[in-house]
Order: structure tokens, then sequence, then C-alpha cells
């Protein structure tokens, strides 16, 4: 299958297995609603790993005195360092925003959902070269 028809499972169990733990510590640089995180053991500050997260909390719409949604997102940014010496800053950001009247348990699926969006096969040629087929 690909993107046109996607097929992503409701109701999945998502989880990691195998690999090595990516350990992240705070960095202690002050973020607004929000908190960065790097890897310690990269020891060099060009190429030092960083994950950002922040929280929008919902909050009462003025005009119909009525909740918004809130806002949260996590940033994991991968630095290299080209042969002419610039660097680039590889990034993926996970966001979601959902409405407070939201149950856990929908809030979780959304997760899961999104977390096929980036890694089931469905999407590869997607993320791989952009293909929509």
């Amino acid at each position: 299958m690909a993107l046109k028809n996607m097929s992503l499972l409701s109701s999945a169990t998502v989880a990691v297995t195998g690999g090595t733990a990516l350990v992240f510590a705070d960095n202690g640089i002050t973020i607004a609603n929000g908190l960065q995180l790097t890897v310690p053991a990269d020891v060099d500050y060009q190429t030092r790993r960083v994950v950002t997260a922040k929280v929008k909390p919902p909050a009462i719409t003025v005009g119909s005195g009525q909740y918004g949604k809130d806002k949260k997102s996590l940033t994991y940014v991968t630095p290299i360092v080209l042969t002419d010496g610039r660097v680039i800053f590889n990034t993926i950001r996970v966001e979601r925003e959902l409405h407070p009247s939201l149950t856990i348990a929908q809030a979780a699926e959304i997760n899961k959902i999104g977390a096929q969006m980036l890694v089931d096969a469905d999407t590869d040629g997607f993320w791989a070269t952009g293909s929509l087929s």
C-alpha cells in the first residue's frame, strides 16, 4: 500500500523495541512554557542533539467564554556540519492541539495514529521522496 490508500490501526499498541538508550538532560536554557534538553554524550557543541518541549494550556476565548485548544509540541534537532563549515539543523516537530473536553483515551488514540503516520510502511514513500501516491 501507499499514502493514497494508507491503512492505519485503530486502538493499536505502539511500542519501541531494540536500540540503545539515548539519554537527554536539562541544559538550563530558559524556554517560555517549556524545557530544552540535550544529549550530554554529544561532546561537540555544533552537533549536539536537542529536544525542546513546549506547552500552551487551553484558555478561555474572550469573545465566546469557551475554552480553546491546548497546544503541545516536541521538537528534535540533530545538527550536521557540512564540508563548507555551515551547520544545518535537521528537525522533526511533533505537535498536537486538543480541546480540553477530549478524554484521555481519545487523546492517547490520536497519539497512536500520529506515531503510525511516522513509522507505518504506507508512509515510507512519502517520508523518503515526498511521494503522494
